[in-house]
């Protein structure tokens, strides 16, 4: 019923957000967040499972809910980055743009990125943070892997026309990956949140890193309590639609699989900045709803062009919602560095 009326759009912004905050509150009763000792019980099962799991599940959906839309939409969303990940407002005044480039710039100082290393980027996206790189460290050679061809074709055409020729990207699973060179950085943003053997990706890429290398990841997090995004009743909206297979850990959860490394620095942004993030993807969104139309028209189909658009507006909805939770203390978003011991 409630997927009829978002699908239709009939539901105003006012009530979407309303019963997108009372799905959080029972989230959070799921978790336990108020419950340190269940809470904690929760959590040491939910890493048992993992450790038994592939390094990452249901990658086809992944690509078929994001990776494989056209880099047209995205264009229309995003910031001139396109940085398709939460971006930084310091002062909560700043224009998407900014912002896309204030959370590039903690990144690269944060993950010690120098000019002449040799850098791998593990889910590059549409390439914000690659050519990012690239163009700031022109002797640096920069390796990225992406399970999109489309983002592979964008990103291999803007580095044409920035000419940019330091800079690989690779399609590939990485359940399968494996570089034929060794790194001095490996750096990963919002990609782990699809990852499920920890144990099993932080021993790989320990294997890709050099003596002293370091991995930098950014993404976001529950401030306590790691749980799965599972399609398991009616309204697990999020699940099936956008992020099937997907987790979202806790601050802490790296620290039961981050064997062989050194936890040199960990930050923690608060979730109003993703918040903010996706507040203007969904401005982008509403000023551009023609345009995208047509776009969606060629991916969805003439006859599911409403459903999907106000899917996806109910998307940017959730997640904005999900971070301005309790002022943006309960979910946040973590930069973590660690060396390799």
């Amino acid at each position: 019923m409630i997927d009829s009326l978002l699908a239709k759009g009939l539901l105003p912004d006012f009530i979407i957000r309303r019963g997108i905050r009372m799905l959080n509150r029972r989230r959070l009763k799921e978790i336990s967040a108020h419950n340190i000792e269940l809470g904690q019980a929760k959590a040491m099962a939910l890493v048992e499972t993992l450790r038994k799991s592939e390094i990452a599940i249901l990658t086809e959906k992944a690509n078929e809910q994001h990776y494989e839309i056209p880099a047209e939409f995205f264009a229309l969303v995003l910031g001139k980055n396109r940085k398709y990940s939460s971006c930084y407002y310091p002062t909560g005044r700043e224009s998407l743009d900014q912002a896309e480039d204030l959370m590039l710039a903690e990144t690269v100082a944060m993950a010690r990125l120098a000019d002449g290393q040799n850098i791998l980027e593990l889910g590059c996206g549409w390439g914000s943070l690659s050519l990012y790189m690239a163009s700031k460290f022109p002797k640096a050679r920069i390796t990225a892997i992406s399970n999109s061809a489309s983002q592979k074709a964008y990103i291999d055409s803007e580095a044409k026309r920035r000419g940019i020729k330091n800079l690989k990207i690779i399609t590939a699973d990485v359940n399968r990956f494996k570089p034929a060179a060794s790194f001095d950085r490996v750096v990963s943003v919002e990609m782990f949140e699809h990852m499920r053997n920890y144990d099993e990706l932080f021993g790989r890429i320990r294997s890709w890193l050099k003596p002293k290398g370091m991995l930098f990841v950014h993404i976001f997090t529950h401030r306590m309590f790691p749980y799965l995004f599972e399609d398991k009743a009616s309204d697990d909206w999020m699940s099936r639609y956008f992020f099937s297979g997907g987790i979202m850990p806790s601050n802490q959860l790296f620290s039961y699989f981050s064997k062989g490394f050194s936890l040199k620095e960990q930050r923690i942004f608060k979730g109003t900045h993703y918040h903010l993030t996706s507040e203007h993807w969904l401005q982008n969104m509403d000023k551009n709803r023609k345009a995208i139309e047509g776009i969606f028209a060629k991916v969805y189909g003439e006859a599911n062009v409403t459903r999907w658009i106000n899917y996806w507006r109910v998307f940017f909805l959730a997640v904005s919602e999900l971070f301005r939770a309790r002022g943006g203390e309960e979910w946040n978003v973590s930069h973590y560095l660690f060396e390799k011991a």
